[in-house]
């Protein structure tokens, strides 16, 4: 006669409580109160300064060093700026700067990165080396030689001397970059253009520059941002207040008894529009840019 034993397993009864098992990549509760504190932490000192300078250029010359910024809250600063300052012949001056910067720039940059990286000439190595090398002097050590040169081409107080010295700012870093950009596009498609005909630039022009949107908007931003915002050339070269730039004009605003920081902040609220405008207009080509421009050197 048998006797039938009952398993542990079948006797025990179901647990009910089973323990979640966290997946490979799952955050615990705790690192995702961090991570949401360490992103508002670090927003809230990327816009506090922008913030502040938007509050202060909105508050009367007598709180203007104070906290109170809803008090007595006024547009004075931006009317006066328009009114008695030569505000717009400014803005003028840096839109024809950083407008012709930006063309020209866009174009020479494309054209040279396009032609090192598709073509062999003698100086290939040479000129890609020389477009490298540019980029290791600081404005501190080319300003004074710059001046020099401009001076003796009769380029001093000249739109034309500011946008000379920006593209040699600005071309060398933009045309590596489009030299990356133009490596990861497909040689076929240079080879089908000739079969159709086309010269090399019309290659270029009609095919590659379609495809090479992402790049050329990093580089027209770049362009136009060391244009519109540069400091150190645009105070050296222009004189008179009818020529200054944006830059330039900012500093008749700081004096050695102090600061009119109504008014300057109410002109750097306006400098920033622009530049704001552009990024959004190329920041979605921004990121694909930059990132398919830093795939080869």
């Amino acid at each position: 006669m048998t006797t039938a034993t009952a398993t542990p397993s079948a006797a025990a009864p179901a647990r009910s409580g089973t323990r979640r098992v966290r997946r490979r990549g799952e955050r615990s509760p705790a690192a995702s109160v961090a991570l949401h504190l360490t992103l508002v932490t670090t927003s809230v000192i990327a816009v506090f300064p922008v913030l502040w300078v938007l509050l202060t250029s909105l508050k009367p010359a007598k709180y203007a060093s104070t906290t109170d910024f809803f008090k007595e809250t006024t547009f004075a600063n931006y009317t006066g700026l328009l009114r008695d300052t030569e505000f717009l012949a400014w803005f003028g001056n840096s839109v024809v700067v950083a407008g012709l910067s930006t063309v020209i720039g866009v174009f020479v940059s494309a054209t040279t990165g396009y032609a090192v990286s598709r073509f062999r000439f003698p100086g290939k190595r040479g000129l890609m080396w020389t477009l490298l090398v540019t980029q290791m002097f600081p404005v501190a050590v080319l300003i004074v030689p710059i001046y020099n040169i401009m001076s003796t081409m009769g380029l001093l107080n000249q739109p034309a001397g500011l946008v000379i010295t920006y593209l040699t700012i600005s071309v060398p870093f933009c045309a590596w970059m489009m030299k990356g950009f133009f490596d990861t596009i497909p040689r076929e498609i240079d080879e089908s253009g000739q079969v159709d005909g086309l010269t090399p630039f019309g290659t270029f022009w009609r095919l590659i520059l379609p495809l090479a949107k992402p790049g050329l908007a990093v580089t027209a931003f770049y362009s136009f941002i060391t244009a519109w915002g540069e400091v150190a050339y645009a105070s050296a070269f222009m004189v008179g207040d009818e020529n200054l730039t944006l830059a330039g004009g900012l500093q008749k605003f700081v004096n050695q008894y102090g600061a009119q920081w109504g008014p300057m902040t109410a002109a750097s609220v306006l400098i920033a529009i622009p530049a704001a405008l552009v990024f959004l207009f190329a920041q979605k080509h921004l990121v694909t840019g930059m990132s398919a421009g830093a795939v080869k050197g």
